[in-house]
């Protein structure tokens, strides 16, 4: 079985559209997944993922490990079971919380040194527990433990991340492989390892071709929405897309804004997620085919129209702008999830709408459309 295969490519650019085989099933790329860190997205439920028609999500591995922890997951069937989610599910693993204070001690190269925010206990966690973890787990495809240098880092802080995720995601693969040795390919697990290197051009090339040769089933392209420009982000995705093998997967971690998801399908990115599109809702910021609403402003206060007139989503259907600010003023949980559930139906329609454009060849004058509402 292919892992990856390319269905359509856009006449003129490098969007494309293809099938990621996983274990559960087969999911089309394009695709942007919500982000479900404990097991579910803020303030959205299974229900409303099948609805808006989110086919993967993305979980934090670590997290879960800590609570509810990976016995009660592995005794529920995995967590696609325990979540009653029929789509992908692909599991981080924690690489990202080193970027938190709160739980974050130190690294070295055996590994992460974390303190658990419930019981307060220090936790090593190594590449192969990791591995061990998102197995139990038992999600579609999983991630390499990394090591995430901030943007602000000097270079020579950043290489030595580099160093370290090189290091970590061999030891991942390996441990990986020697757990699934007996497991047939239709069955396995999938294993993406991450590239990081900051803004550096030279570090970026160092750790994609390192992990090149590893042979993963995938490519994710981490470190980015910490404070980079977008010139500086899409420098660093081409330069990666060069490097990486035409025929494996490439996946831009933590990006979810309308503009740099249609960017990045426009230099071949496949996969998507972030959390900013439910934070942003929960906060008044919502898409809309017109650019970002910024529900808070006063003038919205006696508005009567929906979120957005040309959204079929049931939010836009059957609610006001006047009601959802409301609501979100006075913290109502109702309107953090008509918020939240608007933001990420606006992402699935728009990858959908994407997707009918790269068939048609027609892509380029699609992101222009949309684009030219957000543009900063």
């Amino acid at each position: 079985m292919q892992t990856f295969t390319i269905k359509h490519k856009d006449k003129k650019t490098s969007a494309r559209i293809g099938i990621l085989n996983t274990k559960k099933g087969k999911i089309e790329t394009p695709f942007f997944m919500p982000v479900a860190t404990k097991g579910t997205a803020k303030y959205i439920s299974t229900e409303d993922l099948k609805q808006m028609q989110a086919n993967a999500i993305i979980s934090n591995a670590l997290i879960l490990s800590l609570r509810p922890g990976t016995k009660l997951i592995k005794k529920m069937g995995g967590l696609g079971k325990f979540m009653n989610y029929p789509g992908i599910n692909f599991t981080d693993s924690g690489g990202f919380q080193m970027y938190s204070k709160q739980i974050y001690l130190k690294a070295d190269n055996k590994g992460v040194l974390f303190r658990n925010p419930i019981s307060g206990e220090k936790i090593f966690i190594t590449p192969e527990k990791d591995m061990q973890i998102q197995l139990e787990i038992n999600s579609d495809v999983a991630m390499c433990l990394d090591s995430m240098p901030l943007y602000e880092e000097s270079k020579k802080s950043i290489k030595q991340s580099v160093e370290k995720t090189i290091m970590w995601a061999k030891r991942c693969k390996e441990y990986h492989n020697k757990k699934q040795k007996k497991i047939s390919q239709e069955k396995r697990q999938l294993l993406f390892g991450i590239i990081q290197g900051g803004i550096h051009p030279d570090l970026r090339t160092q750790c994609a071709e390192k992990l090149k040769e590893m042979n993963f089933d995938g490519y994710s392209i981490g470190g980015f929405g910490l404070g980079e420009t977008i010139k500086e982000e899409f420098k660093i995705v081409e330069l990666c897309k060069s490097i990486i093998p035409k025929n494996k997967p490439i996946y831009l971690m933590g990006i979810g804004t309308p503009n740099e998801i249609l960017e990045g399908i426009e230099r071949g990115v496949d996969i998507f997620d972030s959390r900013m599109p439910t934070q942003n809702a929960r906060r008044g910021g919502l898409f809309t085919s017109k650019g970002k609403l910024k529900l808070y402003n006063k003038k919205y206060e006696f508005d009567k129209k929906p979120l957005d007139k040309n959204c079929d989503c049931f939010v836009c259907k059957n609610y006001t702008r006047a009601y959802i600010r409301h609501l979100l003023l006075q913290k109502e949980g109702t309107g953090r999830r008509l918020a939240s559930f608007h933001n990420l139906y606006y992402l699935q329609r728009l990858i959908r709408q994407a997707k009918q454009h790269i068939k048609k060849g027609t892509f380029a004058k699609f992101k222009k459309s949309v684009i030219k509402y957000y543009k900063k």
